[in-house]
């Protein structure tokens, strides 16, 4: 079987709710799971980790960008990392 690694970021690193709103997606796809959720409140951004399969991998991602869109306001966003999204990389 063929796994693949994605570890989106995205630009909420404080206000947990939200943070666990985002990561929840991931966990309703199969073929996925959730290694790791690192939050920084200075940089106000999260980096998330999670592998599965291709299709679930990229499902769980689609799924981060769509919630983090929902959830995240941009125009009221500070924090010491330069970003451009609610999602502002996902490799």
């Amino acid at each position: 079987m063929k796994l693949v690694e994605c570890v989106p970021n995205i630009s909420e690193g404080r206000d947990r709710a939200v943070i666990d709103a985002v990561t929840a997606v991931i966990e309703e796809v199969d073929g996925v799971a959730l290694l790791d959720v690192d939050p920084g409140a200075e940089t106000n951004r999260t980096v998330i980790t999670f592998i599965g399969t291709p299709a679930g991998v990229a499902e769980a991602a689609f799924r981060v960008v769509a919630k983090a869109a929902q959830l995240i306001d941009m125009s009221r966003h500070s924090g010491a990392h330069p970003r451009h999204g609610a999602t502002d990389v996902c490799p």
